[in-house]
This record gives C-alpha cells, sequence and structure tokens, in this order.
C-alpha cells in the first residue's frame, strides 16, 4: 500500500509515495504534467506496475505541486533542465531508486527526456505527449488555459490537489507565455539518448502536433515506439486508459 511521505532535497520537502516491488524487474518513476500532482495520475502508476508484474513505483509531485515546497517564482525558462539535471537525481539517489524507466507525461515527458539525454542511467522512457519544442499549438492551448484559470472553476479544481494553486499554474502558465520560452528546445539533448523509448500521443493534443514525435523518433540514438490514439487529447493514458496502459506495460516487459 502506498504511504505519502517527505523527503528532503533542494529548495525543500518533496512529497512522495514509493512502494517497494520485484526487485528483477526495472522501477518505474512517474514524472508528472505541467499541472499535476501524485492525485491527478488517478491510480494509474499502481496500474501500470501491476500489469508489469509488481514492479517498485515513485510517484511524486515536484517543487512547487501538490503538498511539496514551493518552487522558485517566477520560474525560469530552464525550469525543466533543473528538474532533469539537479533534483531527479539526487531524489532518486536518495530513495536508492537505480534504473529505472521514466514514465513522464507532458513537461514530465520533457523531463525524462533530459534527463536520459544528459546521461542520466535509464532502463528505457515512456513519454506520454512529450514536448521538445513550442509550436504554435502549444502557446494557443496555454493561452487556453489561461482564459479558463481567470473564467471558469479551474482555481477551485486545482485547490483540491495543491497547497498553493495560484503558484503552480502560474509558475507553469507564465513561462510558457513568455517570450524568451517561444525559442525553448530539448533537441540538443535527444542524440544523447540510447536506450528504448515509447511515444504515446493524442491526435487532438491541444499543446502539440505529431512533429513532436516525429523529432524525437528522427534524433534519438536509440530505438523509438510511438502510439498515436484517435480522438484523444492531451492525456490520453486517461481517455484511453485501457489501450494505453496495455501498450506501455507490453513496451515495458519487453526492456
Amino acid at each position: 500500500m502506498a504511504v505519502r511521505q517527505f523527503v528532503e532535497i533542494g529548495r525543500g520537502p518533496i512529497e512522495y509515495e514509493l512502494v517497494r516491488g520485484d526487485h528483477d524487474r526495472p522501477p518505474l518513476v512517474f514524472l508528472h504534467e505541467g499541472l499535476g500532482s501524485i492525485d491527478l495520475w488517478r491510480g494509474l502508476p499502481a496500474e501500470i506496475a501491476e500489469r508489469c508484474g509488481g514492479a517498485t513505483t515513485l510517484v511524486y509531485a515536484r517543487h512547487g505541486y501538490g503538498q511539496s515546497a514551493p518552487s522558485e517564482m517566477p520560474r525560469p525558462v530552464t525550469y525543466m533542465h533543473h528538474e532533469a539535471d539537479v533534483v531527479l537525481p539526487a531524489l532518486l539517489a536518495e530513495l536508492h531508486v537505480e534504473r529505472p524507466v521514466l514514465v513522464g507525461h507532458s513537461d514530465g515527458a520533457s523531463i525524462a527526456l533530459l534527463f536520459a539525454g544528459a546521461g542520466g542511467d535509464v532502463a528505457g522512457l515512456v513519454c506520454l505527449a512529450p514536448h521538445v519544442f513550442v509550436e504554435p499549438e502549444s502557446v494557443a492551448g496555454i493561452e487556453a488555459a489561461r482564459e479558463a484559470w481567470e473564467t471558469t472553476d479551474l482555481p477551485a479544481r486545482l485547490g483540491r490537489y495543491h497547497a498553493d494553486p495560484t503558484a503552480a499554474f502560474r509558475g507553469w502558465n507564465d513561462v510558457w507565455l513568455s517570450a524568451e520560452f517561444r525559442d525553448w528546445s530539448i533537441q540538443d539533448r535527444l542524440t544523447g539518448i540510447e536506450v528504448p523509448v515509447f511515444l504515446v500521443q493524442g491526435a487532438d493534443d491541444q499543446y502539440g502536433t505529431v512533429a513532436q514525435l516525429e523529432t524525437i523518433e528522427a534524433d534519438c540514438a536509440g530505438t523509438v515506439e510511438r502510439l498515436l490514439i484517435e480522438g484523444a487529447g492531451h492525456s490520453p493514458h486517461l481517455t484511453a486508459r485501457e489501450w494505453v496502459v496495455a501498450a506501455v506495460a507490453d513496451f515495458i516487459g519487453r526492456l
């Protein structure tokens, strides 16, 4: 059973759940999206771990999310690089999680790619709706999210999952809509990725197009597989859950 705990990393406590499982299988580490938290995975980590034969599973909330300590504000353009190069290595070392499969969604997928591209020791990557550069669709989707923040009950809904929902939202939204972020790209890290990569994206993703997957496929040094789901948006692992869980578990089982 998962128990919510905290560990001191960098700026302060990070909220996490760690379930130890079969030592003969690679551990699974889940990296949430730009507005995500442990609970917003909706139980997916446990479901995938079970389908993978009971692998060790680590789920955590980055600084500024869930009940973790606040993040740097305003967030710098390099905030995902910092997570991949500084925070994630420290967290894995502190919790003694070695050579995991990183399962990332959106920002979390980008962090997974950055970590592996810099030489981080992983068994493989599962990237759900990854970003490797900024598209017009990305900007339009994030502008729509800002309008929803200002005109709907989105603040109250995020308040169920984050200690400071305003900081969680503005930290993500403001940097993505900044002029400096339009040139953001992590394509230079892709050539350093030699482990197997599995990509999942909804064909109707409001934050990016299939060009993101095509760039990853072209630039990674290792094998890349992809699953494009018709009718799905930015969270295919939730809207097409059974399909995605089965495909991800199959990929992990072949590592």
